[in-house]
């Protein structure tokens, strides 16, 4: 498929996990991808490089999400540089796990700039750009967290809430101009940040989940994908669970 031939997609945290995988199936269906990054110019680079290796089109662009001003700032120059910006996907994230007792106001502060402030920071100046084209796309990756909570992660769980509350106050305020905007929650899926528990903790971890396994970042992906295709023009202000079936009520 090729649903995103002449689409302009910006991925933030797309140097690896999630982020990675979002970035490539995007490109592999015609997207021209902006892979953002905040320190990893490696791994960007490696992301655009295997899009390219399979005829695909990336670029990247260096910004700290969590500052407004740089978030701004890389808005303004994908839509000068492309004319246009038609898919945002508000990934960029980070952890400072902790029980409270024992949680510095750094780590909760750390968190909150990065996971919720850095989706108002790319999304603000997206809209305005979305607006004039009557047309876009905002998809932002929250976490099953953020749904049912998970002890030592206030902070965390806490951000990632904020994201669908925020997801479904600015589905309200764009949709008359075609611009929809989702939330994705992933469950427990392999990335640097998970891969830094406890083995008795994921092996823990099983047990909650109804289809016996974690999930993949490619299966994210699809679901990004699919959130940003014509095909769910109809559906916005909504707060997909990938988890294999923790969050069922």
């Amino acid at each position: 498929m090729n649903r995103f031939t002449d689409k302009i997609a910006l991925v933030t945290g797309a140097s690896r996990g999630i982020g990675r995988a979002i970035a490539i199936r995007m490109a592999s269906e015609g997207a021209h991808v902006v892979v953002n990054y905040a320190r990893d110019v490696d791994g960007a680079n490696s992301v655009v490089a295997d899009i390219e290796a399979a005829g695909g089109s990336a670029s990247v662009y260096q910004a700290d999400v969590s500052d407004l001003d740089a978030a701004t700032t890389m808005i303004k120059a994908v839509t000068k540089e492309h004319g246009k910006l038609d898919v945002l996907v508000n990934n960029a994230g980070t952890t400072r796990d902790q029980l409270i007792l024992k949680m510095s106001e750094d780590d909760w502060d750390t968190v909150m700039r990065i996971n919720l402030k850095g989706v108002f920071n790319c999304s603000k100046p997206a809209v305005r750009a979305m607006m004039r084209k009557r047309y876009g796309r905002i998809i932002n990756i929250t976490s099953v967290s953020g749904v049912l909570g998970n002890a030592g992660q206030t902070n965390y769980s806490a951000s990632k809430a904020g994201v669908i509350g925020f997801t479904r106050a600015l589905a309200r305020e764009v949709a008359a101009r075609s611009i929809t905007v989702n939330a994705i929650a992933p469950g427990f899926i392999p990335t640097k940040l998970t891969g830094e528990m406890p083995e008795d903790l994921r092996d823990a971890t099983l047990a909650m989940i109804p289809l016996s396994r974690w999930g993949d970042p490619e299966e994210i992906a699809n679901a990004v994908a699919f959130l940003a295709s014509d095909e769910a023009a109809y559906i916005t202000g909504q707060t997909l669970n990938v988890d294999g079936g923790m969050a069922i009520g």
